[in-house]
């Protein structure tokens, strides 16, 4: 069993219920998922069907990741968005937006 590599505590174990959720579309595949923070990783020979599909579909296209640094304002926490994803979706930057929590380490913000 490896260790977990974003908490070091755990332990990585498969499973065969990781879910992601693409546009509206979910996948369920195999993967690894920490026995402490509860990360999870999906197998690599899942990915690339699920990748393959989710092409299809129309719903991939976009890395489903981006790095980006926090920062702090005097009112909370900024998060800023690159600009090819703010040209895609034809942002303006006055558009309201949702944020919820999903999970332990996750957020979704929809534009409303």
């Amino acid at each position: 069993m490896k260790n977990c590599p974003v908490c070091e505590k755990g332990k990585l174990v498969e499973v065969d219920d990781i879910t992601s959720n693409l546009d509206g579309y979910i996948f369920v595949v195999k993967g690894e998922r920490c026995t402490h923070c509860r990360e999870e990783y999906i197998n690599e020979k899942e990915l690339q069907p699920m990748i393959s599909v989710a092409q299809k579909l129309g719903v991939w296209g976009q890395p489903l990741k981006l790095h980006r640094k926090l920062s702090r304002s005097a009112r909370g926490t900024v998060l800023r968005i690159p600009t090819d994803i703010e040209k895609d979706l034809h942002l303006k930057g006055n558009e309201q937006v949702t944020i919820a929590k999903q999970g332990n380490n996750r957020i979704v913000i929809e534009i409303e």
